[in-house]
């Protein structure tokens, strides 16, 4: 919900990408935009051979209000640091970091093209999620192209009954969406907020926006895989040993006390049916058991996290 840019703009922004007027790339081009956000607009077109699109556009002036941002960011990091006294736990110079590299990989719409890319061949012929094709040759750093989907927003779930679309079918398929990509593929969509996740009329999940993508070492997938076997085994020796092992804790905490305080976060929760168990609220659970064991914040999972939050809205 930002405000779009003028027309004016969204002419000029794409005669700089392509070296000429957009009546001459493109066959018909809306300039009233379909979408609006902080860092782009979307706007719908067809090409030349009549095949429709939908156009990505950087807002102008992006890149140096998100470099002033994050320099103030840095600077509060560093209070944080050295003024709070779990500063250097918290660890907010390498989230800052941490963020400066997603926000500033979020303006290359060509590295957005080719994350779209990845997702759709590692998806290529999956009965569950359709990715749409960006269209290279219309690409550039400040536009991108790709194939236009027509389908319903994720929740609009009174247009999915209606499309006679079974809506617990597609809870299950969203979760093995989202952890294929997390546990097969080390490469997930970080950005899963309902503006960019959408269902077609044949059931499959549509997803846009590849800006914002996480990544996992194997090291880090096989951490979660065993944490998250465990937590259903209700195994809580086994988290604790696996936050000992990842070098997560320090190496003087006593297994079996760690093993107490995460029984005492998860225990309460296997009793109650999933509808109601709120994974946010068990994350910040267990954010308190780090902060009283000493535990270091994990920057390379914020990205995880808030997709985990996402995909349970």
């Amino acid at each position: 919900s930002v405000e779009p840019f003028s027309s004016d703009e969204v002419v000029e922004s794409l005669h700089r990408s392509y070296g000429k007027p957009h009546t001459e790339v493109f066959k018909t081009f809306d300039l009233m935009p379909v979408a609006s956000a902080s860092v782009a607009q979307v706007h719908f077109a067809t090409l030349p051979d009549d095949r429709e699109v939908a156009v990505k556009i950087l807002r102008p002036g992006i890149g140096e209000t998100i470099t002033k941002d994050v320099s103030l960011l840095r600077v509060l990091a560093v209070l944080v640091e050295r003024f709070l006294p779990e500063g250097e736990r918290l660890r907010p110079r390498e989230g800052v970091e941490e963020f400066e590299k997603t926000i500033h990989d979020e303006l290359d719409l060509v590295r957005e093209a080719a994350s779209m890319s990845a997702v759709r061949r590692n998806f290529a012929e999956s009965p569950i999620l359709y990715v749409p094709e960006p269209h290279w040759d219309w690409c550039t750093r400040d536009v991108m192209v790709m194939e236009r989907i027509h389908a319903i927003p994720v929740n609009d779930l009174d247009a999915i009954r209606e499309a006679g679309i079974d809506i617990p079918t597609l809870g299950r398929n969203g979760v093995e969406v989202f952890f294929t990509q997390v546990f097969r593929d080390g490469f997930f969509h970080a950005d899963m907020h309902p503006g960019n996740i959408f269902v077609a009329y044949d059931g499959r999940y549509c997803g846009i926006d590849y800006g914002i993508m996480g990544t996992l070492s194997d090291a880090d997938k096989n951490y979660l895989a065993l944490n998250f076997i465990a937590f259903f085994r209700r195994d809580y020796r086994a988290v604790a040993q696996a936050h000992l092992d990842a070098g997560w804790i320090p190496p003087d905490t006593r297994v079996d006390d760690f093993e107490g305080a995460i029984r005492a976060v998860c225990e309460p929760i296997f009793d109650k049916p999933l509808r109601e168990i709120y994974f946010g609220r068990v994350l910040m659970r267990l954010f308190e058991v780090s902060r009283r064991y000493r535990m270091d914040v994990q920057p390379q999972l914020v990205l995880l996290y808030k997709t985990l939050l996402q995909v349970e809205g």
